[in-house]
């Protein structure tokens, strides 16, 4: 019987997660079928119902569902419970959820390993999961201090409280994201909002080139977007020189976490990385 996996967002005509996932089972000798499985946020439950009902195995979740996910759970790995969010999802053999965040181990192992964020200070644009799951990730990389960039600052602030509660070595500070100005003091820049995405905003930038001018020239630029393969922000910090990384090693090794998860195996990173630049525009 083939085994069935998903990933559950809104909207999802950008994701390239069936190509890898498929390509990570085809190394794998699997007879397993990722589906990309569009899901609004009203649909959710039903949704989940239906997953549970159909025999599905295991699923992603991603935008705008990693938050809420932490509801419909019964256990959490220690990230999913640190973060409060949740981008991966098995379903046991009682119809019991387990959940997990397998985006923390991405987007942290897919930094340069000659790039050093210890005691450094970092931006992270946005505030949404995969926020979280970032700053988990710098904070094990043992950042300093970190200025949380959001559209809202008095919506931000339960935010705020919860990133002190749960990160008391780190100093953070919230700053309106149409505000910058001087971003001198900053060693890598993490991108986490949709702006620049296909099919969103692709054409926008979260940061303008003059302020991007005002950063160190060894500053890092992180767009953890994947599609299109390179953002105006990161082609316009290539333009200047700077460092740049992109979302594609995050989510190919989030995938790979997610799969040894649902299948007890490690699949081939270059086979999965392969399927991505062969299907992203």
């Amino acid at each position: 019987m083939t085994e069935k996996f998903g990933l559950i967002g809104y909207p999802l005509g950008h994701s390239m997660s069936a190509y890898i996932h498929n390509a990570g089972f085809k190394s794998l000798g699997r007879d397993a079928r990722y589906e990309i499985l569009e899901t609004s946020p009203e649909n959710l439950v039903d949704r989940i119902k239906t997953l549970r009902r159909e025999n599905y195995l295991g699923f992603n979740v991603t935008i705008p569902h990693k938050v809420p996910m932490a509801l419909f759970v019964d256990e959490f790995d220690n990230y999913a419970d640190i973060t409060g969010a949740i981008n991966t999802v098995k379903i046991n053999s009682d119809g019991t959820l387990s959940g997990y965040n397998t985006d923390v181990v991405g987007f942290r192992t897919a930094i340069p390993e000659d790039i050093i964020l210890s005691e450094k200070k970092v931006a992270v644009l946005g505030t949404g999961g995969a926020s979280r799951a970032v700053v988990m990730g710098l904070s094990e990389c043992g950042v300093a201090e970190i200025g949380v960039y959001t559209r809202n600052i008095p919506n931000a602030l339960g935010y705020m409280k919860f990133l002190r509660a749960k990160f008391p070595n780190i100093t953070f500070t919230a700053y309106q994201i149409d505000r910058f100005k001087n971003l001198s003091d900053y060693d890598a820049v993490v991108n986490t909002t949709p702006i620049g995405m296909q099919g969103y905003s692709a054409d926008m930038t979260p940061i303008e080139r003059a302020e991007l001018e005002t950063l160190p020239k060894t500053a890092l630029i992180y767009d953890i977007i994947y599609n299109p393969k390179k953002t105006v922000l990161l082609k316009t910090a290539e333009v200047l020189g700077l460092r740049t990384v992109n979302g594609a090693d995050m989510l190919v090794r989030q995938a790979i976490a997610a799969q040894k998860i649902w299948l007890g195996q490690t699949p081939d990173f270059a086979e999965m990385k392969i399927a991505f630049w062969e299907n992203c525009d």
